[in-house]
């Protein structure tokens, strides 16, 4: 199985190369203003010239309108929205429509019944990535924090025409762990290559691709 292997939070130039060069198939473009990896338009712009053709290009929001959406999407030329905030599947179907793009929906996941809300999302959204549920008050993802991988081992992704993802405090040190246990066919990964908040670090960055392609 190919794993897929998504380094979101990139900002730079060097990050994105490292990525490329690492073999991930996505990078993440934040577009969210309260987190340290958030990126301008200006930013998304360069950024997603130099993506192209090499990389798909995930855009990344948190209960965005429509315009911040349609702006990061002509900017950065996005392969994907990533919607990360409580977007109702309604709204996500909408979105993947009127954009023409494939629209991931992020579920924050503490319990089995976090993971049961994805059925909602069948249908309306292309992946369903469960990630860790972070304290609240707190940023939605990004906070290195992991969940009970049981609560998805051997997910059954039917509806979800790109399958599913796996996030939350994944780093070269567990992600092969975390994909023979779980068989996520994606994974996630953002401050775990980090060396502080929002500084990709791109060692980590090729160390936990090839770990990714290594299951444990």
């Amino acid at each position: 199985m190919t794993i897929g292997i998504k380094i979101c939070g990139i900002s730079t130039a060097p990050s994105l190369e490292a990525c490329i060069k690492a073999q991930a198939s996505h990078v993440g473009f934040v577009f969210f203003p309260k987190s340290p990896r958030h990126v301008t338009l200006q930013q998304a712009a360069v950024l997603g010239a130099v993506a192209a053709g090499r990389i798909q290009r995930v855009g990344l929001f948190v209960d965005a309108d429509d315009s911040t959406i349609a702006e990061a999407v002509a900017a950065a030329k996005l392969d994907v929205l990533q919607l990360h905030g409580s977007e109702t599947p309604e709204r996500v179907a909408q979105l993947s429509a009127r954009h023409g793009l494939p629209a991931w929906k992020a579920l924050s996941v503490a319990s089995a019944e976090d993971v049961a809300r994805a059925d909602a999302y069948r249908g309306a959204a292309s992946m369903v990535l469960f990630d860790a549920k972070t304290p609240k008050g707190t940023l939605p993802g990004g906070m290195g924090l992991a969940f009970d991988w049981k609560l998805v081992a051997g997910y059954r992704a039917g509806g979800f025409a790109q399958g599913w993802g796996l996030a939350g405090g994944l780093g070269p040190n567990n992600v092969a762990e975390a994909i023979t246990r779980t068989g996520a066919p994606l994974v996630d990964c953002s401050s775990g290559v980090e060396s502080s908040a929002g500084v990709k670090d791109e060692t980590l960055i090729a160390a936990f691709c090839k770990a990714a392609r290594s299951p444990a």
